[in-house]
């Protein structure tokens, strides 16, 4: 497993990391014990960045992870987290006591005194014009309860906003082959800033697996199913922000591009892996089989340039107009 040094943080972590919002809800049904095994397979494998926040299942991650980290003690892990949507989406929840209170959640649920990284969790992008939101966090590291802090955005110009703040250590983006705007600009400022970059809904949620279907049915408590038009939280988090049946025959066109023995979703994790600024990123598993799977992404070769271009072009014609200039 490669690895990558993760901004200011000065951690190298897994390029291929876990991410843990499948495990605590939003995605259909879902056992703990599953999700265990799943951690240790990802982990097996090399993976050694976990990405959780305390609002998946409502904690409900974050203590299964915690249950994975004292199964594996004696072994180094980096788990990110994050806060910020425990409150409505209005700045004026987003007080010293509310963050400490908030962390102090989490570092129970995790069992850990010191988190590695606490991420802002797309607020309002009004939040980013606010730095006494930052002096709060800097507070919060000199006490010890968070060894760095980031953030997690849904638009290119917040992360490019947040970037003007010194302690910032990394930014996290829904950066995939149905979302590309991120590589035009936010990744090479990142890389000049120092500040690492974790790509999330690196799988579009599943189109970029190629399994899903025109008559695939998703649970009621699936965020596939109930988010598609953004009437819970941002609709770019759901699919990307690509409507299902564009997504669908946008796929048909990059399966000629898989090389023998990977797969599709293998394919758009190592084309993420492609670009200079990011530093991991973190699909999602909730078996065994899907977190190998995942890992074994890093160890596919670099990708020729026509398929770097074909995946291009496809982009281009089917999907820059739905999701280019939104996020």
């Amino acid at each position: 497993m490669e690895h990558r040094r993760l901004g200011r943080t000065g951690r190298d972590v897994s390029v291929i990391g876990f991410g843990a919002w499948a495990i605590g809800g939003s995605w259909g049904s879902v056992d703990d014990g599953d999700s265990l095994r799943a951690l240790h397979a990802a982990a097996d494998a090399g993976v050694t960045l976990i990405d959780t926040a305390d609002v998946y299942g409502d904690g409900r991650s974050e203590r299964v992870i915690r249950q994975f980290l004292s199964e594996r003690r004696g072994e180094r892990f980096f788990v990110a987290t994050k806060i910020g949507r425990r409150a409505p989406l209005d700045v004026r929840e987003y007080t010293p006591e509310a963050f400490r209170g908030w962390i102090d959640r989490s570092r129970d649920n995790l069992g850990m005194a010191t988190l590695d990284l606490v991420q802002l969790h797309c607020l309002p992008t009004q939040a980013y014009y606010m730095p006494e939101l930052f002096a709060a966090l800097d507070e919060l590291v000199a006490e010890g309860a968070l060894a760095h802090y980031g953030v997690s955005v849904e638009k290119v110009e917040e992360g490019l906003k947040a970037l003007e703040f010194p302690n910032v250590a990394t930014i996290q983006v829904v950066f995939n082959a149905f979302r590309q705007r991120p590589a035009e600009r936010l990744l090479a400022e990142a890389l000049r800033h120092d500040v690492g970059v974790l790509a999330r809904v690196p799988l579009a949620s599943g189109l970029l697996t190629g399994k899903l279907r025109r008559d695939t049915a998703f649970e009621a408590e699936d965020h596939r199913l109930y988010n598609r038009h953004g009437e819970s939280f941002d609709v770019g988090e759901t699919f990307a922000g690509v409507d299902y049946e564009t997504g669908l025959g946008a796929v048909e066109e990059l399966r000629p591009l898989v090389p023998d023995g990977a797969t599709l979703a293998q394919l758009a994790l190592r084309w993420i892996l492609m670009h200079p600024g990011i530093t991991t990123t973190i699909p999602g598993a909730r078996t065994p089989d899907q977190a190998r799977a995942n890992a074994a992404a890093a160890d596919l070769p670099a990708l020729d340039d026509p398929t770097m271009e074909t995946i291009g072009a496809v982009y281009d014609e089917h999907i820059r107009p739905l999701v280019h200039q939104r996020w």
